[in-house]
């Protein structure tokens, strides 16, 4: 094939102006993704741009050794270069000296091959080398990108693997195809078509690189937000509160005292919107561990009352389970005392105070003895009691609480083993006369002890030295609650390695609280039909089983629906309940519902709403006017009976009233 000459120009300067497309679009990348490697690729494509110029137009006004040298280093300085952009664009390891000296090396072959070898008659010695080298040199950027292509899924990594192959192939024949006239335009036009697909394939590369870093980015957005909103939540009540106390401020006259004011609070708005969260959240968990408690209670009383032939041990353990439970029904019921106010109306009874020091000391003697000493560490407690120490006014489980969480304090501190003395005596407080006016409970530990800095904050929730080992900070915390609804005070005294002291100081009962129980004539135990609705199967199921001990015909229903449907029944066939038993939260009617179809038809029929819900909703006021009587979960098998049988029982065979309906 004998090609025209205008068609052989028209080829070369196509290549020649694709060439300069290729350095405008380059530049044009480098300067907006501020990419050094689009820099390096810039300048390759520019030198080979002047390689196809210096062709046009020096040969007219140089010698033709002058413009092979100059158009043999450009093309040597072109490849280089690209392969030294490839090289960064891939991140491979690779000194830039490395490339000078490649690119030294060929130019000098260049110039040294000039002197030596004539032009005109071996010009494929001199080229062949350098091309050789350069095509090289572009097949390995090819076999990067195609490994590039094997590990990540980037269409633009096989598209420059191919094209770059194809540019190796092509630089390394030229030296032959540029000896006949129509293969060497023909190449240009070749050359051409592969720069506009190498500049393609750069372009698609690049953009599947940066929609793949945007979705890294993307995940990794959505994580931290995530973690933002949680944060944002935790601090948002603090942040209102904060924007209150600053309104006052900027609205008040006095701007040092709102000031002042501000500082001092601080750390108290904190603290209680802490303790809210707690106690919000324990709102939400209590109703299921009441329900879970229900059976552990209720079947553990029921064997002590019914199981008169247990063994001592046996029944040791089942008064310890029944105990351990009751304590934990009470902690339940003071869950949300994190954020209330304490009450008037807390039920404390007569409880000896040493009395309750020994429980705690055999309940807590498997993590201070045994666990101690699996550990190779040596724990005693020892007891200094005063005998007949007068009563006290308290809650018992509330009371094993707390000094249950000194005890756990005082072991901790104490990593290396040793003695925690107990002491309980009366002491005179603010009083002339000399007579003892509260009960004091001291404990020693010979611990680590505390500085001034941690013995001022050991009070404030969640403040805890033992973070790491997962301290909560909320023991010591509760204790000082539990001290303020006594009346009473708390006292630490701590030097650093030297143990710590704390004083818990009761005030003394000088009127026993009046005996309730005796002032009720004993009712007559009777049989009922009573009807049972929850649920909760193993409610049902503890409340047949208790009931039915008492010489009761218990029916349980599921849910609301059915137990209207069984009440219906019963009067219509002239058998009715005596007493209906109801939960609150039920699927279909739930109790409150229930509470008023009963009293709507039979008024006369007394309705107990037992609920996991019950402390916090007498503590909430909420509306409970249509039931008789609210209990909260577990039951307490013995006073729910007592309850039945008072409230079934007319108001003139007793001696004081019932309670008031709940309102």
């Amino acid at each position: 094939m004998d090609f025209s000459q205008q068609y052989l120009d028209a080829t070369l300067f196509v290549s020649l102006l694709s060439v300069w497309v290729l350095v405008g679009l380059f530049f044009y990348l480098n300067h907006y993704t501020k990419r050094n490697y689009f820099a390096v690729w810039t300048v390759a494509w520019l030198f080979y741009a002047l390689w196809l110029t210096a062709g046009l137009t020096l040969s007219k006004i140089l010698s033709d050794d002058v413009v092979f040298i100059i158009r043999q280093c450009c093309v040597a300085v072109s490849a280089v270069f690209l392969l030294w952009g490839t090289a960064r664009f891939l991140s491979l390891p690779a000194r830039q000296s490395l490339f000078g000296l490649f690119m030294l090396f060929l130019m000098s072959w260049t110039i040294a091959g000039t002197k030596v070898f004539s032009i005109k008659k071996e010009a494929l010695q001199i080229q062949l080398p350098v091309f050789i080298l350069i095509g090289l040199s572009s097949v390995f950027a090819a076999v990067s990108f195609y490994r590039v292509r094997k590990k990540m899924p980037f269409v633009g990594a096989g598209m420059l693997a191919l094209g770059f192959f194809l540019w190796g192939v092509y630089l390394g024949s030229y030296p032959f195809s540029e000896h006949d006239r129509n293969l060497y335009f023909a190449g240009f036009l070749v050359a051409s078509v592969l720069q506009l697909f190498i500049a393609v394939s750069m372009i698609v590369l690049v953009l599947e690189e940066a929609r793949y870093n945007a979705e890294q980015i993307q995940l990794e957005m959505s994580r931290i937000r995530s973690e933002k909103e949680e944060l944002q939540l935790k601090i948002l009540t603090v942040e209102e509160e904060s924007r209150a106390l600053y309104d006052r401020v900027r609205m008040s006259e006095g701007i040092q005292k709102a000031y002042d004011e501000l500082r001092h609070t601080q750390d108290a708005v904190v603290r209680q919107e802490r303790l809210r969260a707690i106690g919000q959240m324990a709102s939400g968990v209590a109703h299921d561990i009441n329900n879970a408690l229900s059976p552990v209670l209720g079947y553990s009383e029921l064997l002590l009352t019914t199981m008169t032939e247990l063994p001592e041990k046996a029944r040791e353990y089942l008064q310890t389970i029944n105990q351990s439970a009751n304590d934990i029904a009470q902690i339940i019921s003071r869950m949300r005392e994190f954020y209330r106010s304490s009450s008037n109306t807390e039920k404390f009874s007569k409880v000896h105070l040493n009395h309750i020091v020994r429980e705690v000391v055999k309940l807590t003697r498997p993590r201070w003895r045994d666990v101690s000493q699996r550990e190779g560490v040596s724990i005693d407690i020892q007891c200094q009691l005063e005998v007949n120490l007068p009563a006290l006014l308290s809650d018992p489980s509330e009371l094993r609480e707390a000094l249950t969480n000194i005890v756990f304090n005082s072991i901790d501190a104490m990593p290396q083993g040793g003695v925690i003395t107990i002491v309980t005596r009366s002491v005179p407080v603010a009083d002339n006369s000399g007579k003892p006016t509260h009960l004091c409970l001291e404990l020693r530990d010979t611990g680590i002890g505390m500085d001034e800095k941690v013995r001022e904050r050991c009070f404030e929730p969640f403040f805890s030295t033992k973070t790491k080992t997962g301290g909560s900070g909320l023991g010591l915390a509760m204790v000082y609650g539990f001290m303020q609804r006594q009346n009473g005070s708390i006292k630490i005294d701590s030097i650093p390695g030297s143990g710590t002291t704390i004083r818990l100081l009761f005030p003394i009962l000088r009127k026993n609280p009046a005996d309730t129980a005796s002032a009720i004539k004993t009712v007559a135990r009777r049989s009922l039909r009573i009807l049972c609705i929850d649920d909760e199967e193993t409610i049902r199921q503890i409340l047949k089983d208790s009931l039915t001990s008492f010489k009761h015909h218990v029916t349980v229903a599921a849910d609301g629906n059915e137990g209207l449907t069984l009440f219906d029944k019963a009067s219509r066939n002239q058998h009715p309940f005596d007493a209906v038993i109801t939960d609150l939260g039920m699927p279909g009617i739930d109790g409150l519902h229930v509470a008023k179809i009963v009293k709507k038809n039979h008024p006369h029929v007394p309705v107990i709403m037992l609920t996991g819900w019950g402390t916090m909703m007498k503590q909430d006021h909420e509306d409970v006017s249509e039931v008789d009587a609210l209990l909260g979960k577990p039951p307490r098998i013995k006073e729910l009976n007592e309850l039945l049988l008072r409230l079934t029982t007319p108001k003139s065979q007793l001696s004081l009233p019932l309670p008031a309906r709940p309102q």
